[in-house]
């Protein structure tokens, strides 16, 4: 499908993709035509498959290790307090409060096993959770459709399963894994490509064992000591835009992610926008979102009933309609669907839906999409606003 070649569109205009579903920044639909956008994936989309997000998998690891702690964490607020639990349970109670969930495993691992390796019944406990046997939901799917950018499919992750590369083989689309170090430096070029888990990943061999940034204490030696993150998040950041997916505010990983984009933020202004899907129960709330954008992210809200639904189906609907790999027969649709009415009989939403369509193509397809309309005896409307949108591209390059 053609691509426009511009790459300076400033519109605040926001697109809903169907009725109903959240409102979308054209600026980060060109974007995504374009090639540049990096999806990073949280906890939050391993959920429908029946994986726990980090607070859950606090739960479970407790569950195994300690009863005592578990059977007053399990309760929020707890009902009795952390009475019968020495001075280091009590603690970490508090901690897991707080949602300091890395720090919490940090130290259930010290309390247990005095250091952190490989084999510690903590790591192991999380290994067993982590490797139930589950299969990729539809939204694994959906972010593997819309990971590719034209000359690779590419994903970052800070989750360590192997859901996303499963999607990808489901879809009879191959790609590679990598982990921490081995992370292929950021790029335009196919070579920056794969399932990308800056965290660690868990092979399937459970003999096998391999690093997790998942305590406080390894938090620490990847993005303060060693800086791998960091220093990945930083260079992808000046080429690519980000689209965060399966976060909440107080995630662990959402925290120290944020700390290293406000650090470069501040040092680094060529650094591209980032913005991140938000879930609320009915109206956003504009304090929320508000700090969300304090924290150096532009926040697309949508809401949470039915499990997440308006999400994925926003993501499926999103990819459907991409400009890389999106399906023709669903784009042509639309475009005939939309354009059988007057363009004035037509919805706002339905308007930049059109219009976007155009935005991001190039000269030929934008040839392809007036004979299309035109076979269908369009409105005259429609081809007008198909020469404004042409007259706007010359005056961007003027």
């Amino acid at each position: 499908m053609g691509r426009s070649i511009q790459n300076n569109a400033t519109s605040d205009r926001v697109i809903p993709l169907s009725p109903g579903l959240p409102a979308v920044p054209e600026r980060l639909l060109l974007a995504h035509a374009r090639g540049e956008v990096l999806f990073i994936a949280g906890a939050g989309i391993s959920q429908p498959a029946g994986l726990p997000d980090f607070r859950g998998l606090v739960l479970r690891v407790y569950s195994q290790l300690d009863a005592a702690v578990y059977n007053v964490i399990s309760q929020v607020p707890p009902e009795a307090g952390p009475h019968g639990l020495n001075n280091q349970q009590a603690a970490e109670v508090q901690r897991f409060l707080k949602a300091d969930y890395d720090v919490v495993l940090g130290m259930l691992e010290r309390r247990m096993d005095e250091e952190s390796h490989g084999q510690s019944r903590v790591r192991l406990a999380v290994a067993n959770v982590l490797r139930a046997p589950v299969t990729p939901a539809p939204i694994h799917r959906a972010l593997i459709r819309l990971a590719d950018r034209g000359p690779a499919v590419t994903i970052v992750t800070t989750n360590f399963d192997l859901l996303l590369q499963d999607a990808a083989k489901s879809s009879r689309s191959t790609v590679q894994i990598y982990t921490l170090g081995g992370i292929p430096r950021p790029g335009r070029r196919d070579d920056f490509t794969g399932v990308l888990h800056i965290h660690g990943t868990l092979g399937r061999n459970p003999a096998k064992t391999s690093d997790l940034i998942l305590t406080d204490q390894d938090f620490g030696e990847f993005y303060l000591r060693r800086r791998i993150v960091p220093d990945f998040i930083y260079d992808a950041a000046r080429l690519f835009n980000f689209v965060l997916v399966g976060y909440s505010a107080n995630d662990p990983p959402m925290r120290y992610l944020l700390h290293a984009i406000a650090a470069d933020v501040k040092r680094f202004p060529d650094l591209k926008e980032r913005f991140i899907f938000v879930g609320s129960d009915g109206t956003p709330d504009p304090v929320s979102l508000e700090d969300w954008r304090g924290r150096g992210l532009t926040p697309i809200p949508y809401d949470t009933a039915n499990n997440h639904t308006a999400l994925l189906q926003t993501l499926e609907r999103w990819a459907a309609l991409s400009a890389i790999n999106g399906s023709r027969r669903s784009i042509d649709a639309e475009i005939k669907r939309l354009a059988r009415q007057r363009r004035g009989d037509a919805t706002d939403a339905e308007r930049d839906l059109f219009d976007h369509f155009l935005r991001r193509s190039d000269s030929h397809e934008r040839v392809r999409i007036s004979a299309l309309i035109s076979k269908k005896k369009a409105d005259l409307s429609w081809l007008d606003a198909i020469s404004a949108i042409i007259n706007e591209k010359d005056r961007e390059r003027a």
